[in-house]
């Protein structure tokens, strides 16, 4: 069976019990001082959604969790915790993005994320389903040049809510693989070629010592 990952929204189990198990961490754990925060933030929650995933079969199935978990995350970086500025487009054309299954997703473009990593300007374009009917959740996959050798060679996602502002918090602290690198039932979008970073992103999530290899073997994904 096929199942969709869509950009934006977690599975109604998934989103439910991983925001139980990060209410639970944090209710028990005292508030760390000062500019520890952050990463102690990040570190929660990374150690919270590993213990979600722990307790069932999906996105990954309890005969592949002693090979994905507990996941694999590059050390955390505040500099990759960056502010972006989103440029709204007006333009409503949908485009189709490959995917893993083979199949095209349809999607539209929302506007482009402006922003500074490491003194470089950089940007990347956020978008939704076609038929989303609101844009409150945007969708921002993306790969570079870690993608097929450090990350899965398909990409990685961030997911933003949308503000009145404009201004977004882009942290690559939070870039996850996406469910068909350990279920080949979801079906995932695949970065478009505007969002291929020319840099290496060394923040979120990556692959695991053991699974470089087949990430290796697999890297014409990324192109």
């Amino acid at each position: 069976m096929k199942r969709f990952h869509v950009p934006g929204i977690s599975s109604s189990k998934l989103a439910t019990a991983l925001s139980l198990a990060i209410v639970a961490a944090a209710c028990s754990a005292p508030a760390p001082p000062g500019a520890k925060d952050y990463a102690a933030k990040v570190a929660q929650d990374r150690s919270a959604k590993d213990a979600m995933l722990e307790a069932g079969d999906d996105p990954v199935p309890k005969a592949r969790h002693a090979e994905f978990l507990p996941l694999a995350y590059f050390p955390i970086d505040p500099d990759y915790d960056v502010p972006a500025v989103l440029k709204p487009t007006d333009d409503r054309t949908v485009i189709e993005i490959p995917t893993s299954t083979g199949t095209q997703r349809k999607m539209r473009r929302v506007g482009t994320l402006e922003f500074s990593l490491k003194g470089q300007p950089l940007k990347l374009t956020a978008f939704v389903e076609a038929d989303a009917r609101t844009l409150d959740r945007l969708f921002v996959p993306f790969n570079d040049l870690t993608s097929g050798t450090e990350t899965y060679p398909g990409g990685r996602y961030m997911d933003l809510d949308r503000t009145a502002t404009g201004i977004y918090d882009v942290d690559f602290n939070r870039a996850y693989h996406p469910y068909c690198y350990y279920n080949a039932t979801y079906e995932c979008p695949y970065p478009p070629p505007e969002n291929r970073l020319k840099v290496p992103i060394r923040a979120g999530e990556r692959l695991k010592r053991r699974n470089v290899e087949l990430g290796t073997e697999n890297s014409e994904l990324k192109r």
